[in-house]
């Protein structure tokens, strides 16, 4: 139910986490993600722990989803000292190509325990439905 176009994204991610402990306000980093299809909804659950609710964004237009968010850093005392910081701050975003027979109209949100999980529900004429058989009652010889 999605669609793929960014070749190398994968690559990319890996990367970038490689490369960088920590994502930075001027370039955003990926977020984890689980896409299913459960009867006739299709289910995201993205990763954001430490993320409140309110630092969550989400954009559809036409069939792009755009999900934005973002963590800041603790505050401190002043006496604190940071001896190790390995948690990604900053701004988080994931962009997906929603298929046409998903109904962007309808989507529901829920963030529980560190994971954002979108419902989005699968239009009708996307679900299995069942086709008849007709008898030999329509059946015309050819050339009359």
């Amino acid at each position: 139910m999605l669609m793929r176009t960014e070749s190398f994204r994968e690559l990319d991610r890996l990367s970038h986490q490689l490369l960088s402990a920590t994502g930075t306000w001027s370039r955003p980093s990926t977020m984890p993600m689980d896409a299913y299809r459960d009867g006739d909804v299709y289910v995201i659950a993205l990763d954001l722990p430490g993320v409140s609710p309110e630092a969550i964004d989400i954009d559809v237009e036409r069939n792009m989803l755009i999900v934005k968010a973002e963590r800041r850093p603790v505050a401190h005392s002043d006496q604190a000292r940071m001896d190790l910081s390995e948690r990604p701050l900053g701004v988080f975003s994931r962009k997906l190509v929603l298929a046409d027979t998903l109904d962007t109209a309808r989507i529901e949100a829920d963030y529980d325990a560190g994971v954002l999980t979108l419902r989005i529900p699968v239009t009708e004429r996307a679900k299995p439905r069942k086709i008849t058989v007709g008898t030999g009652t329509r059946h015309q010889e050819l050339g009359s």
